[in-house]
């Protein structure tokens, strides 16, 4: 099933006017699951930002929007059991891909011809044909899976099993094998080839490959420990003590070397030293936060506002440089050049208009 919304007026331009002069494009995508939108908005300057559109997709869209090298978008429709591919530039929605019950996650395959949905309804992963908007098989896994990381090789991808206490394995090698032509047989090869355990009762919600491809970061939802796993032996590397349960989104510095975590239950971002495992910076940021990213230049941190509280929450460490309260259906806007400090850092910070219920978001530049 495909949808053409109408090209808005604005967005042709944008894009007509960036490639003329050369410049970069900063679209912040903020997945809003109540409204049932994508948000797009334009970073304009050092801390401006300009509402670019809102992109109707299907009920209660969930996790990240994953984009292919050509500017493709794709996010999971979790009360419609489709995901949407979008087109973030025109602000429409290009069509919908039929999968399993209740998607969550989506990864995009290197060399951008297959993507992986995580289905928590139907505790499948499918492999899903870009090129032709369908859904090829549905691979086993464990209960209730989640959000998922990709090498960047493309041989591997890495699940959060959420209701089964485990990161699963896939061996996706098959995608990206060039001997392999024909697609449903390349699909179906793909598998389950190892189970990396967390805690009892942890519940795995999101797993992240730091930019040397080494060690995976998995935050679990229910338990106060970050798990990492050496990617070479598939064995647990180390844990990190976050203080309180209710870890969601990782993201990471340019260079690897800071690890950036969301602690939903105490409405921060934990920075942790990737070679020291230490953290070494707590961030406020709006309540209830999910998905983040970093921006490409390492020095803005975006942090989706998951909660559903109505009412603007009083910021612990306000400060001259920003509000004195976060709004509800915002995304907490981050200048990662304040100093550090292993107590609650006082950031300059702002924060973006969104749609309702905030629980992801993502970076595309063009």
């Amino acid at each position: 099933m495909v949808t053409v919304l109408d090209w808005l007026p604005g967005a042709a331009s944008m894009a007509a006017n960036s490639q003329a002069e050369g410049t970069m494009i900063e679209l912040v995508c903020s997945t809003d699951t109540d409204s049932g939108v994508v948000t797009v908005v334009e970073r304009v300057g050092q801390n401006n930002y300009v509402l670019r559109g809102k992109i109707p997709v299907g009920n209660a869209p969930r996790g990240s929007v994953k984009f292919t090298k050509d500017g493709r978008g794709y996010v999971s429709n979790g009360a419609g059991d489709t995901i949407s591919e979008i087109d973030v530039i025109s602000n429409r929605e290009i069509g919908r891909i039929k999968v399993g019950v209740a998607p969550r996650g989506v990864g995009i395959v290197p060399g951008d011809r297959f993507a992986l949905v995580s289905n928590s309804g139907s505790n499948t992963v499918s492999v899903v044909d870009l090129s032709h908007r369908r859904e090829v098989t549905q691979v086993a896994v464990g209960r209730d899976p989640r959000h998922m990381a990709i090498s960047k090789a493309g041989d591997w991808a890495y699940v959060s099993i959420w209701g089964s206490d485990y990161v699963s394995k896939l061996d996706i090698q098959p995608l990206t094998d060039p001997m392999r032509a024909d697609v449903d047989t390349s699909a179906q090869a793909v598998r389950e080839v190892g189970r990396m355990q967390v805690r009892s009762d942890a519940h795995p919600y999101s797993t992240a490959l730091d930019p040397s491809g080494e060690l995976l970061f998995v935050a679990n939802t229910q338990s106060q420990y970050l798990s990492i796993f050496s990617t070479k032996t598939d064995k647990l590397h180390a844990e990190v003590d976050l203080g309180s349960k209710g870890s969601r989104g990782i993201a990471f510095s340019p260079d690897g070397k800071v690890a950036f975590v969301s602690v939903e239950d105490t409405s921060e971002v934990v920075a942790i030293d990737v070679p020291s495992m230490a953290i070494t910076r707590r961030i406020e940021v709006g309540p209830g936060p999910r998905g983040i990213a970093v921006s490409r230049d390492g020095g803005t941190l975006y942090s989706s506002a998951f909660s559903r509280n109505s009412s603007p929450v009083n910021a612990r460490q306000p400060g001259a440089r920003q509000p004195s309260s976060f709004n509800p259906n915002t995304v907490t806007v981050v200048d990662l050049s304040a100093p550090t400090g292993t107590a609650r850092a006082v950031a300059s910070w702002s924060q973006v208009d969104v749609g309702k219920g905030p629980c992801s978001v993502a970076i595309f530049y063009r």
